[in-house]
C-alpha cells in the first residue's frame, strides 16, 4: 500500500490548506495551512498543528489561548491538494472568541447592484 503522505500536493510555498470540521457536529470550524512538519505532527499526535503564514513559523493551535483542537481523523481530498481534519475543539476556535471562524454570513444585498456586461 502506498503511503498517503506521498500523494499530498503542497503548493509552491510548501503549504496545503487544511479545513477543520467539528468531529461531532460536522460544523466547519476554520481554515488553516499546514506544511509537511505540521501535517506529520498532526498525524502523529493528539493536537492539530498548522504553519502560520503571518509568523512564518510552526503553530500549535491553542498554544496561546489554550483552546486546542484534538485530532479525531485526517483526510486527504481526491486531488491531494486539501486536507480535512475532523477534530474536537476544547474551546472557541476563532481568535475573536467565536466558536467557529465562520460566523459572518453574506446576504444577497451584500452583492450590490448587478453589473451589466
Amino acid at each position: 500500500m502506498d503511503n498517503l503522505l506521498d500523494k499530498v500536493k503542497f503548493n509552491e510555498k510548501g503549504l496545503i490548506p487544511a479545513v477543520v470540521q467539528d468531529a461531532d457536529s460536522g460544523e466547519m470550524l476554520m481554515l488553516g495551512y499546514m506544511d509537511e512538519e505540521a501535517l506529520r505532527l498532526t498525524l502523529s499526535g493528539d493536537d492539530v498543528w498548522f504553519f502560520s503564514r503571518s509568523r512564518q513559523a510552526l503553530w500549535h493551535k491553542g498554544e496561546t489561548s489554550g483552546n486546542r483542537l484534538k485530532v479525531r481523523e485526517v483526510w486527504l481530498d481526491c486531488d491531494g491538494d486539501t486536507i480535512l481534519v475532523k477534530a474536537h475543539p476544547t474551546g472557541p476556535v476563532c481568535h475573536t472568541g467565536n466558536k467557529t471562524c465562520f460566523f459572518q454570513q453574506f446576504n444577497r444585498e451584500d452583492a450590490g447592484p448587478e453589473k451589466k456586461a
